[in-house]
């Protein structure tokens, strides 16, 4: 079976054509498929039933397409990460699609996607090569691929932000989605061994609505970047992170603190007229704070693998 995972957010006027384009699409597929739509909190108003069973069929116009939908309401908006958490929980394919509700993509690709999963790829990413948005989503997307991601990850990726992405089930059964890391899921992919490709994909201007982003996602991207970064880096031996930093500081204070000894045991320096002893000190306390949080973490680390060997369930979950 396919899942085709749309969240979406004040999107009343692309709803319609988007369901219908569906219809279409549906009708060239040879398997299975269903359609989770995500209403992540919308304030439009748009008389869409949340409930399968209420869907007007004069809405969808063929009822065997009322069969394969369903609608889930989050109470307020939490993100799209959160939404397509939602709709992955709630799926059943063996193929997970993931899609925006903007109209800004083809859904008679969705085929496309499937092919390239059928030959052996488990994670294929959409890269739109002639994007059809104003310079303020493409600078900061410009900036976070080029320049980020190439910095951080060595990507190979050249649109890491596109919604459009396929995948098999068992990618999303082994890399957790919370917050934003959804936007690193090829690079998490395929850092995980999963075999990842990019498709070319069309883009169309928006026709309705706004966008949902701005120049501050390139702010919250720096920071997922980092995070993500240190995550699939250092996840597994932390203190090698920690360490380093913390001992750089212990030693750069060991040494200002040794210096302001010596000159005060062998030439009579006045040590209250000197701020660098308090610097020092600061730097010592500073690094075996690093230090010790990474050993820290190293523990966590340990009990939580044990705890993985020790209870094969949990590990498979």
């Amino acid at each position: 079976m396919i899942s085709i995972i749309i969240p979406f957010y004040n999107e009343k006027e692309n709803l319609p054509l988007l369901v219908k384009k569906l219809i279409k699409e549906g009708k060239r597929l040879t398997e299975p498929y269903e359609v989770i739509f995500i209403d992540d909190g919308s304030l439009d108003n748009f008389q869409f039933s949340i409930f399968p069973k209420r869907i007007p069929s004069k809405f969808f116009g063929v009822n065997n397409f009322q069969k394969n939908i369903k609608l889930i309401k989050h109470r307020k908006r939490f993100g799209k990460g959160k939404a397509l958490l939602t709709g992955f929980k709630e799926s059943k394919g063996d193929t997970i699609v993931f899609m925006d509700a903007d109209l800004q993509n083809d859904p008679h690709e969705v085929s496309k996607f499937i092919q390239t999963i059928e030959k052996g790829f488990d994670f294929v990413n959409g890269w739109r090569i002639d994007r059809k948005d104003p310079l303020s989503k493409k600078i900061p997307s410009y900036i976070f691929n080029t320049v980020l991601l190439k910095f951080f990850f060595k990507s190979k990726f050249h649109d890491i932000n596109c919604g459009y992405k396929a995948m098999r089930r068992e990618v999303l059964d082994q890399i957790p989605l919370y917050g934003d890391n959804y936007r690193f899921l090829p690079i998490m992919a395929e850092q995980e061994g999963f075999k990842t490709t990019e498709l070319e994909v069309k883009h169309y201007p928006r026709m309705f609505g706004s966008s949902k982003y701005g120049l501050f996602r390139l702010l919250s991207g720096l920071f997922d970047t980092i995070t993500t970064y240190f995550v699939y880096k250092f996840s597994d031996k932390p203190l090698h992170f920690f360490g380093p930093i913390g001992a750089s500081l212990f030693f750069g204070g060991f040494f200002i603190t040794i210096n302001l000894t010596i000159g005060r045991i062998f030439y009579g320096m006045q040590l209250y007229r000197r701020p660098l002893l308090l610097f020092g000190t600061l730097l010592i306390i500073v690094g075996i704070q690093f230090v010790m949080t990474g050993f820290i973490a190293e523990l966590f680390v340990y009990l939580r693998k044990k705890n993985h060997e020790s209870n094969p369930r949990t590990h498979n979950r």
